[in-house]
């Protein structure tokens, strides 16, 4: 029964990834344009892709946890794990101008700065990183640690009184974004 399980969620996990793919590549946000517009704060298309996926995500994880299809187990962070991820992300995003999403989006296009410098980066990303991760385990990653802390948890109430207020805010900064012609 296990394996079955584990067959289906990867099929599920392979018909998403196609179709958050297909998703990224038909908004535009797999084109380096597009995303240095977004640096330069000329093209909002990034910005208004992701908070729609943030909300949709949102929105649907707390569904699927609701009818009992999913269980969340938010992980453990700290502001060290924090400031190291976004270093890292934030390094290879001014070097490529890429995230690892549209990254991966850019190789499937077939753009060959993705597909050359995307792919060496997050190979010498990855095992920088796994040589890197037992010193910074004990140090810097367990710096300012806050555990498994959500919106809820902080403010004692149930998930979904701070789950829709933030997704109707997100979405009044969309619709905000659309009316400016940002």
């Amino acid at each position: 029964m296990k394996t079955q399980t584990s067959k289906t969620q990867l099929i599920w996990g392979l018909i998403f990834g196609i179709i958050f793919g297909f998703l990224l590549q038909k908004s535009g946000v797999t084109k380096y344009d597009v995303i240095i517009g977004q640096l330069l704060l000329t093209d909002f298309t990034v910005l208004k892709v992701m908070m729609s996926a943030v909300i949709t995500g949102m929105l649907g994880l707390h569904l699927m946890q609701r009818f009992g299809w999913i269980k969340l187990r938010p992980k453990a962070g700290s502001w060290g794990k924090n400031a190291v991820g976004g270093l890292i992300f934030g390094l290879g995003f001014a070097v490529l101008g890429y995230c690892p999403g549209t990254i991966a989006g850019a190789m499937g296009n077939g753009y060959l700065d993705a597909i050359t410098g995307g792919f060496i980066g997050i190979v010498l990303g990855s095992w920088l990183l796994a040589v890197s991760y037992p010193g910074l385990k004990e140090g810097i990653l367990k710096k300012g640690y806050f555990g498994d802390l959500t919106l809820s948890r902080l403010f004692k109430v149930n998930e979904w009184v701070a789950i829709i207020p933030l997704a109707g805010l997100l979405a009044l900064l969309l619709i905000l974004l659309e009316l400016n012609g940002l």
